[in-house]
């Protein structure tokens, strides 16, 4: 992937200001609203690989993290057997925790449940806690931007209700932002209106 930065803007202030992909990131992913179900349910588990490491760290993974998950596509990821198990742990450009594997497929398995028995969109589901109507925060800096809230925490109960793993309120406040369910560009960052514009 070819990583283009976009001189001469003002952004949030946790932007590393000489790293290209997480500069990349924030000028064009982070914050923009996502509806695919599919979509919402890979950038979920992406957050999930954050679990005791930073962004940082997933996101210089991120494009070894797709390609070895398959993109995280839900219909793949619930039919993976013993054999995929031992390619990931075994795999030194990805995360290699048993845990969060194991977490990927199972949360793949209840998605296809959710979708196929229940019936439910994981879009409308997800965007329902909202009214599909993203919130917009009005930060000044990164230092007034919650770790969570009462929100991430009620979605993150109904998930874990659900038998997702690795989705605490922390995990999903992370998602939510990442998603575009809120806007926390912060004030004087120029994705801040652009998000509003999309939302």
């Amino acid at each position: 992937m070819t990583y283009t930065k976009i001189p001469n803007l003002t952004r949030c202030d946790w932007v590393p200001p000489n790293d290209k992909i997480y500069t990349h990131y924030h000028d064009k992913e982070w914050g923009r609203p996502i509806k695919c179900e599919k979509e919402l349910f890979s950038k979920l588990i992406q957050e999930g690989q954050q679990a005791g490491l930073s962004w940082s760290t997933v996101l210089h993974k991120r494009q070894n993290l797709l390609l070895a998950y398959d993109n995280f596509d839900p219909d793949i990821l619930s039919g993976y057997d013993n054999s995929d198990y031992e390619r990931l742990m075994t795999d030194p450009k990805i995360i290699r925790s048993k845990l969060k594997v194991n977490a990927a497929v199972f949360n793949a398995k209840i998605f296809i449940h959710m979708r196929d028995k229940e019936k439910i969109n994981f879009s409308d589901y997800l965007w329902g806690f909202i009214d599909y109507k993203p919130i917009q925060n009005n930060w000044y800096g990164s230092g007034d931007i919650p770790s969570h809230n009462s929100l991430s925490v009620s979605i993150a109960a109904d998930l874990k209700k659900r038998g997702f793993k690795f989705v605490g309120p922390v995990i999903i406040y992370a998602f939510m932002q990442a998603v575009g369910m809120i806007n926390d560009h912060t004030l004087g960052c120029f994705a801040n209106e652009v998000c509003k514009d999309l939302s």
